[in-house]
């Protein structure tokens, strides 16, 4: 794999997607994640910003995914818990259930050939598709490189 391309490419995408609120995402990481690997290859953390995520709850979340349960399972990631609520080919979003915002919290999670994206927003419909929007430019830009 490709890691400083992988590396630059996060570093200048995060810079204009994740932070304040005149931006598409509050958070986002982005994980090593190879689904024909060997299983005793575990998932890391490759880069992460606006949350500190936990290994222990990464291995959760990376289950999660390998079992593709998506319709009757719920996800943790940081403090709170997601439902899905559309899937796609290559990636699905979730909705917070235990969220205190009035407009509510969301996820929308890409895979590509070496990572799995986790790109966290506030908000409703507006907030989701600037999200994806976001989302799709950093997983287009390593997909451009097989990763």
């Amino acid at each position: 794999m490709d890691w400083a391309f992988a590396h630059k490419t996060w570093d200048k995408w995060a810079s204009i997607n994740i932070g304040s609120s005149d931006k598409p995402l509050k958070a986002a990481l982005l994980i090593n994640y190879d689904p024909t690997g060997p299983s005793r290859l575990l998932s890391t953390i490759a880069e992460q910003e606006g949350i500190k995520a936990n290994p222990i709850e990464l291995q959760h979340f990376i289950d999660f995914i390998k079992r593709n349960n998506l319709q009757t399972e719920s996800f943790v990631i940081g403090s709170n818990q997601y439902l899905v609520t559309s899937i796609h080919e290559n990636w699905f979003s979730a909705r917070c259930m235990n969220n205190s915002k009035p407009a509510g919290e969301g996820a929308i999670i890409m895979q590509t050939a070496g990572y799995i994206l986790v790109a966290l927003y506030e908000g409703s419909i507006g907030s989701a598709s600037r999200a994806m929007a976001a989302a799709d430019q950093l997983a287009w830009q390593l997909g451009r490189k097989g990763l």
